[in-house]
């Protein structure tokens, strides 16, 4: 334990001695012997504020600490009583990230009288009044909140901002490649046209398959510019295991039951009984890909506990459940001397502090190398502690009449392919080149909220040349304003300015427009005056039916269609509800690792018995059908073809073939073709690649419901096939595959 600011390991720091007096005082008190690799780095540069830099660790690797003593240190050497304006604008993609950050940096800030201010939907009008009213210190923000920052407060921007020296992006990697990403990214863009002069920006990240896209986000077209510290540190010692189960017919949990509903099958039932045996009287996460399943496993594990006659541990925790119930789970978690385990979807995938747990379990095959990754760091936080995680996975049980495409059992090779490539250190790289015409529409009407009113070409200027909206040509510009025009969302004076027309008023002025992705309309679920949560408005509800909701039972008691509320009351029966969602893109990378697992005859030592029998047979079925010699297999009349490729080149291959008529379904790895043989499905291949690749705009013509985003509904025909072809169609890639599958 030191016994003076600078003794200890700390002594032989050189990055120690360049920060402030005061904050050296305080790691002093921390009782930290040194700072970590990323922490000694990131100090000289942020102090120069004159560079954007990505500092890079796994979870709770030190990041905001790395970032946040040199801004600190950098703020007190420069104090002057005169400064009036937020000297820090710290953003982050979560409310509850930010209700953390500000407990952490507070300690720091109350300190050096730095005061630091969260601002989010949460945050009383009162205080942010205080905030406007003598704007200071570190302003912690949602992305959706500087938006509403933008349109309402746009004439005091300069203002609020004119002490401005630093921007921090917290968890960057989940803003690349997303909507979401793109508007905070031509905001960060607006901010500074706004306050005229350029500001250093620095993005904390959980290490990205490729940081050069990642350099490029955080400074378009100026990657090269970008500085990257990337933690050395030696990695934790990881504990993984992979379970499988088959799925039969379903089964009652207890004795037979008059609700039908109730129905778990065999192997739900066993995934639930083995969590509940192995992670009870611990702290735990349990991942699922999806919200419904989340409400399943919490309520299958709350009926264990009460078989048990023990006290309810499993907490679930998605985005549709009230605040309340996500904080009460987010503080068992915290709570010393309490066993708290939370069934959650990718909530608690991202930096909220939530103390150290035991393990991470995931059920389902994970879609992401990195988000698998970024879970995993959840656990092993305390020194010596290895990351533990468990995935469990369920195959069905093969009979004359299942399909050859789930005899190969995808989900359980695909998480064995995933894990291959975690321990390899590769993640998926962040996607690029989208248009995102969605997120465009909002910025154009934002900005000219902004201001109140602006040229086109300046617009252009502000948004396209030197914006976020780089990929967007003059042409495609041109006819988005016509359509936004056409629909009264903007209108031209004589003067030739931008106004927002009648419907675009409407838009700004409600307070769905400040988000860039979709927010479905929702029935609030209450019991007894208490909220417990959200269900989107196209879930079937009647009076006198059952629910399971927030991991317990409920039944519907009324149902107010007006107002757009569910009032219900605990009951003994309930079924899940449907959510909607979708899943995540998969990755070339990814596919073409399982075909080497089919392959080979290694058998991981990280599965279980079930895992083990079930990876033998879909090798067995694999070589049975000759798929290690060709990718196309011949089923009745049916012919699949197999390109081991991921989601964009699997899509545009689809929306090829119903471009020519041809019928066809998609699978998880396969193409299945109706009334066409092998050697047909050949011969319009060999068509294919001797022509030259299509247009991918006039391809995605060929599909009939291309509205995924929030404004798309106000786009063109042409715009939607522009937009729907750079976000799920990748033509160059799917020719090359094309090219190979004829040479095998």
């Amino acid at each position: 334990m030191p016994s003076s600011p600078t003794s200890g390991s700390n002594r032989n720091s050189s990055g120690f001695h360049q920060l402030h007096e005061q904050v050296q005082r305080w790691i002093w008190e921390q009782k930290w012997t040194e700072l970590r690799d990323i922490q000694e780095q990131a100090i000289a540069p942020i102090l120069s504020a004159n560079t954007d830099l990505i500092i890079a660790a796994a979870t709770a690797g030190g990041k905001t600490e790395a970032a946040f003593l040199p801004i600190f240190s950098k703020l007190m050497s420069d104090r002057k009583p005169e400064t009036v304006g937020i000297q820090v604008l710290y953003i982050s993609p979560l409310k509850a990230l930010i209700n953390d950050q500000e407990r952490r940096l507070s300690a720091l800030g109350e300190r050096l009288e730095i005061p630091v201010h969260p601002w989010h939907g949460d945050v009383s009008a009162s205080r942010k009044q205080r905030v406007l009213r003598q704007p200071s210190g570190v302003l912690l923000i949602t992305p959706e909140a500087l938006e509403a920052m933008f349109v309402l407060r746009g004439h005091e921007l300069t203002a609020i901002f004119a002490a401005l020296q630093y921007v921090v992006v917290d968890e960057l990697h989940s803003f690349i490649g997303i909507e979401r990403g793109q508007q905070l990214r031509s905001l960060l863009h607006r901010l500074e046209l706004a306050i005229r002069r350029r500001i250093p920006r620095i993005g904390l990240s959980a290490t990205l398959g490729e940081m050069n896209l990642a350099k490029d986000y955080l400074r378009a077209g100026e990657a090269d510019a970008v500085r990257l510290i990337e933690s050395t540190d030696a990695g934790q010692e990881i504990k993984l295991q992979i379970r499988g189960y088959r799925k039969v017919a379903p089964v009652f949990l207890e004795e037979a039951s008059d609700h039908p509903e109730e129905d778990s099958s065999r192997d739900e039932i066993d995934i639930a009984s083995h969590l509940f045996k192995v992670l009870r009287g611990d702290k735990n996460l349990i991942f699922i890909n999806r919200r419904q399943d989340v409400e399943k496993y919490a309520d299958l594990l709350s009926r264990f506990c009460d078989m048990h006659h023990v006290p309810h541990e499993f907490m679930p925790h998605h985005g549709s459940l009230s605040k309340e119930l996500r904080e009460a789970a987010e503080s068992a978690l915290k709570e010393d001397n309490r066993p708290a385990n939370v069934v959650c979807t990718s909530t608690l995938e991202l930096g909220i502090d939530i103390g150290a747990v035991t393990s991470i379990a995931q059920i389902g095959a994970p879609y992401s190398v990195a988000s698998t990754r970024q879970r995993l760091g959840r656990s092993g936080r305390r020194p010596s502690d290895p990351a533990i995680l468990r995935i469990y996975i369920t195959e069905p049980e093969i009979t004359p009449y299942t399909h050859p495409e789930k005899t190969l059992h995808p989900s359980l090779v695909q998480a064995i392919a995933m894990t291959y490539l975690l321990l390899q250190g590769w993640y998926e790289p962040p996607r690029v080149g989208k248009l995102h015409l969605s997120t465009l529409v909002q910025q154009l009407l934002s900005l000219i909220a902004e201001r109140g009113g602006i040229r086109p070409d300046q617009a252009w200027t502000a948004l396209c040349a030197g914006g976020a909206f780089s990929e967007v040509d003059q042409s495609t510009y041109v006819q988005l304003l016509r359509c936004l025009g056409e629909q009264d969302l903007i209108q031209q004076t004589q003067e030739g300015l931008l106004l927002l027309g009648l419907t675009g008023e409407r838009l700004v002025n409600h307070y769905s427009f400040y988000t860039a992705f979709k927010t479905p309309e929702e029935y609030r679920i209450t019991t007894v005056g208490k909220t417990l949560g959200t269900l989107p408005i196209d879930y079937p509800i009647l009076e006198g039916s059952y629910l399971i909701f927030a991991g317990k039972r409920w039944q519907v008691l009324t149902v107010d269609r007006l107002h757009r509320v569910i009032d219900v009351a605990h009951a003994s029966a309930g079924r899940v509800p449907y959510f909607g969602g979708e899943p995540g893109l998969v990755h070339d990378r990814i596919r073409q690792e399982m075909f080497q697992i089919y392959t080979t005859e290694t058998i991981p030592i990280f599965l279980d018995a079930t895992a083990k029998d079930l990876l033998q047979e879909a090798r067995a079925n694999f070589l049975m059908y000759g798929l290690d010699q060709s990718p196309l297999m011949e089923h009745g009349h049916q012919t699949l073809l197999f390109p081991w490729m991921g989601s964009l080149v699997m899509n545009t291959l689809f929306i090829q073939c119903l471009k020519d008529h041809l019928e066809v379904d998609q699978g998880a790895i396969a193409l299945t073709l109706n009334d066409i043989s092998p050697s047909q499905l050949l011969r319009y291949l060999k068509k294919l690649a001797k022509a030259d690749p299509p247009d991918p705009v006039l391809l995605a013509a060929a599909v009939r419901n291309k509205i995924t985003e929030k404004h798309d509904l106000f786009l063109s025909e042409d715009l939607l096939c522009k937009t729907y072809a750079t976000s799920f169609l990748d033509v160059e890639t799917t020719w090359k595959t094309i090219h190979r599958i004829l040479a095998q």
